[in-house]
């Protein structure tokens, strides 16, 4: 009835106006949906996502990172049978958890923090321990710890600045937050097998007599060459950490 009122009135080209207009609410409210589906997926990227950290490779790093402290406790005891099987332990965890990581898809932000967090808290307790000791020279003890210390500070500065709003102390150190990823160079990681190896180096020259003081000396130079180089490349990488989360503009 009231498409034939308006024929009769004005016309049929009034009609199709008069249906094109009323047909304007539904368009406006599709594109409503939209703008709305649009919004929300903004809220997504901004508002962080918690993550399960409680995964096996999270807890293999874990192990090793509190077998650190016992390890220098044997080196101060002179035990280095001991402190050499139980290295080696960590560094098969080591293996496990990255392999364990990639095949099963257990990759988390916290993991690619700790992972290298453990190997460096390893790194750092047995570089002081055996420096004590007379192990390794006090110059190369000083240049591993002061690039450690320099990328632990880094650590600190990157996860204040990318941690999402509200910044606070218990959200800082909660790291189910994931808000900033680290990405090790190349040549960071050549520098930490090395390191890692020198390790257990040291290790058997005081428990097996092996390898020779020569072969040692070598090994000396060539960790703290790639120590410096490694601490050069996560200064002018733009890669090495990535933002998480970037503030609103």
């Amino acid at each position: 009835m009231l498409l034939t009122r308006a024929a009769q009135q004005h016309g049929w080209k009034s009609v199709v106006c008069f249906v094109t207009q009323k047909e304007k609410p539904s368009n406006k409210l599709k594109k409503t949906k939209e703008d709305a589906k649009e919004v929300l997926n903004k809220f997504k990227e901004v508002i962080p996502t918690r993550e399960n950290i409680y995964t096996i490779p999270n807890m293999l790093t874990f192990s090793r990172l509190l077998s650190a402290p016992f390890i220098g406790y044997l080196i101060m005891e002179h035990n280095y049978d001991v402190a050499l099987g139980v290295f080696a332990l960590a560094g098969i965890t080591d293996m496990l958890d990255g392999y364990i990581a990639r095949r099963y898809n257990l990759k988390t932000v916290v993991g690619s923090i700790i992972d290298p967090a453990a190997d460096k808290t390893l790194m750092t307790i047995m570089t002081i321990t055996l420096a004590m000791e007379g192990v390794i020279p006090l110059p190369l003890a000083t240049v591993i710890l002061g690039r450690d210390i320099g990328l632990v500070l880094a650590a600190f500065y990157y996860r204040y600045i990318s941690l999402p709003e509200p910044k606070t102390l218990v959200r800082y150190w909660d790291f189910s937050i994931p808000s900033a990823e680290v990405r090790p160079t190349t040549i960071s990681k050549v520098n930490t097998a090395l390191q890692l190896l020198l390790m257990g180096c040291s290790l058997t020259s005081m428990s097996m007599a092996v390898p020779s003081p020569e072969i040692m000396t070598a090994m000396h130079w060539l960790v703290g060459t790639t120590t410096v180089w490694s601490g050069a490349s996560y200064i002018y990488s733009k890669d090495a950490v990535r933002i998480l989360k970037q503030s609103a503009k």
